[in-house]
């Protein structure tokens, strides 16, 4: 009697994803992507964002709808609280591009997975942002990402899947490795 195999259902689309790989090796010029946000700002340390179009396959897109953003600093800092503070920005750009790093490597080993959930957190000293001390970082000082993964795989096999996630995540290429930014005025 032979054993038919189970096939992964994690919701993505990884035939599309090689289809989309191989089609951009043969024209490197359209894999060159400009993702956009708008910034507001409303009041104190109050601002909203909004993320709408971008460039890439060679022209302009747009997504399905509007997202929007509201940033804010917490009460303790005599603001108003109506958003997450940027720095949590980071933090949860990075959990979503390494959790949905997750989804699309377990996708394509054929692991199914049941739950992926992933806490974060960053260690900061605030006494440079408040210009307390000027030798303390205004950034992080670490960061720890821990995962709770629930999947039809072995321990060694789902290390491998968050391994994999990490080296192919823009996000933490861009936390962990220098960025160039250029901040001008009109």
């Amino acid at each position: 009697m032979s054993e038919a195999k189970t096939i992964a259902k994690n919701g993505v689309n990884v035939e599309a994803l090689i289809a989309a790989r191989e089609a951009l090796s043969k024209a490197p010029e359209a894999a060159q992507f400009k993702w956009r946000a708008t910034n507001e700002w409303k009041n104190g340390t109050h601002s909203h964002s909004t993320v709408e179009g971008y460039y890439g396959l060679g022209q302009e897109q747009r997504h399905k709808k509007a997202f929007s953003f509201d940033a804010d600093h917490p009460a303790v800092f005599a603001a108003e609280d109506n958003g997450i503070t940027p720095v949590e920005f980071v933090l949860v750009g990075l959990a979503s591009c390494l959790t949905a790093g997750i989804a699309a490597v377990a996708q394509h080993r054929n692991i199914q997975l049941r739950s992926v959930k992933a806490t974060i957190e960053g260690d900061m000293d605030i006494q440079g942002i408040l210009g307390i001390d000027s030798d303390v970082r205004n950034g992080y000082n670490g960061i720890k990402v821990t995962y709770d993964i629930d999947a039809d795989a072995k321990r060694e096999d789902i290390e491998a899947l968050v391994a994999q996630s990490q080296k192919r995540s823009a996000v933490y290429d861009i936390v962990t490795n220098p960025t160039n930014v250029t901040v001008v005025v009109n």
